[in-house]
Parts: C-alpha cells; structure tokens; sequence
C-alpha cells in the first residue's frame, strides 16, 4: 500500500488527500510510475499564482491558457482579464483552479497507469 508522502511530499491539502486516495490502489511499482508522470504533468499552485499577478501587469490570461483553459485565457486576454475582475477572481481562487486541473491530470494518468 502506497503513501502520498512517500512518492509525492511536495503534495499538500486537498491535493495531498486526492492523490493518496489514488496511490493506496497501487502497487509499489504502479505508484512510482504515477507519482513520476503526474510530477512531471502536474501544475504548481505558486507558478499559477505568479502567473495570474502577471494579469495586472502585463498580459491577462496566462494562468488561463497555462492550465490549458485556451478559451478562457483568450478571452481574457482580449478584455483584459475581463476587466480586471476576473482576474481578481483567479488570483482569489488560484489554488482550487490548479487543484481542478491537477485533478484532471491524476484521473488520466492513474487510468493509465492502472
């Protein structure tokens, strides 16, 4: 039976919790091949963060299009984050976007994987 903490320490909260749900029905050798492969796909809460500052900078919409929300991040990008509100709303909600995509990527590749 395998342990989030084990594989994956940089994991922490809702994240942690998912992903050691996954993990306990995997072998050892089926958890080192997941927490490798979600490792490399998975998004970092504080590059979604840094990215969505960016949007009251520079160009709204990265943190959009890095999560591969591609019509959103252009749609944000051609108004200006919607106005700056949405990208209030982004940088308010950061962690649960990243958490959603990641979340996405755990179910792709533990469907794989197992």
């Amino acid at each position: 039976m395998a342990n989030v903490i084990d594989y994956l320490p940089e994991l922490e909260g809702d994240e942690s919790l998912y992903i050691g749900k996954l993990l306990t029905q995997l072998n050892e050798e089926q958890a080192e091949k997941f927490a490798n492969v979600y490792r490399s796909r998975r998004k970092d809460p504080q590059t979604i963060l840094i990215t969505c500052l960016l949007g009251f900078f520079l160009i709204a919409g990265v943190h959009r299009l890095i999560l591969n929300q591609i019509g959103m991040g252009i749609l944000y990008i051609l108004t200006g984050g919607l106005c700056v509100i949405g990208t209030i709303v982004d940088l308010i909600n950061y962690k649960d976007l990243t958490f959603q995509y990641n979340r996405k990527v755990a179910k792709e590749v533990h469907s794989y994987i197992k």
